[in-house]
């Protein structure tokens, strides 16, 4: 049959992306304790597209991804991209996926177990570094976590003769790196550099002990963001260890949901290995 995608443009504009967005597929991803779990991922394929194509074809994006969505760790989906660059004739393949990744977290006091749910991501490029004489291939791949968290303000807990004002925060966290690191580790990482972690499930001597822990590590969120920053950039000499490998870059923002104030309070932090 005639195949359109291939005909040539006579416009000879290249284009930067194309592909399908939106592709919602049930996706196993690597769970350090159950060894794998399976969530709902949202994905975005891409390819460039050189001048003298029209267009690409949309359904091998999906075949790729079909053939991939039981295992997406981190060589998986790198792995998935090379194949899209090379199924697609392209000099770049483009991924990114999100999906809410599910742990089973215990309350501190009585230990009743309940599911925190915390959205993540992938985002991954793969490209020939030379296109024009047949150069190596490039892989970037980066991990994207959110954290709720709480935060109480040490400016309200110093100067007010009752209590501190107190409220619920995001931590977004994007790291990249070569080395295997794990979901997991990062959150708990994240949630202990906060004035306490958040739990589905809390009898009343949790919510003692989670008021009483928070009050007594108040932190604004450029304490949030330096403390979580610190910890990714000598990532691999905690411990335990964060992570195989130094993370090669990351970013780490905090978001405040002010409870007496009427807007948020923001920071944000990036680092690049030298």
């Amino acid at each position: 049959m005639r195949d359109v995608q291939n005909e040539p443009d006579l416009r000879r504009i290249p284009l930067r992306k194309v592909g399908v967005t939106g592709l919602r597929y049930p996706i196993d991803v690597l769970d350090k304790a159950n060894g794998m779990q399976t969530t709902t991922g949202t994905a975005d394929l891409f390819v460039n597209l050189p001048r003298h194509f029209k267009g690409t074809h949309m359904s091998r994006f999906v075949e790729i991804f079909h053939a991939y969505r039981k295992d997406l760790s981190m060589k998986r989906f790198l792995a998935m991209l090379e194949e899209v660059r090379r199924r697609l004739d392209a000099e770049r393949a483009f991924a990114s996926v999100k999906f809410p990744f599910f742990i089973e977290k215990t309350a501190p006091v009585s230990g009743q177990p309940g599911l925190m749910c915390y959205d993540c991501g992938y985002e991954g490029e793969v490209f020939l570094r030379d296109p024009e004489n047949g150069g190596g291939i490039s892989r970037v791949f980066t991990v994207s976590v959110e954290v709720p968290v709480t935060t109480v303000c040490p400016c309200s807990k110093a100067i007010s003769r009752h209590g501190a004002h107190n409220q619920r925060g995001r931590v977004r966290v994007r790291v990249r790196n070569t080395g295997f690191f794990w979901i997991e580790d990062i959150i708990s990482f994240v949630e202990s550099c906060a004035s306490c972690g958040l739990y589905s499930v809390l009898k009343r001597k949790d919510e003692k002990f989670v008021t009483e822990h928070a009050y007594e590590n108040p932190r604004f969120a450029e304490d949030l963001v330096r403390e979580v920053y610190a910890g990714l950039k000598n990532a691999v000499s905690l411990s335990p260890p964060l992570c195989e490998k130094p993370f090669l870059w990351f970013s780490v923002e905090a978001e405040n949901e002010e409870s007496i104030h009427r807007h948020n309070a923001y920071a944000y932090a990036e680092y690049t290995s030298p």
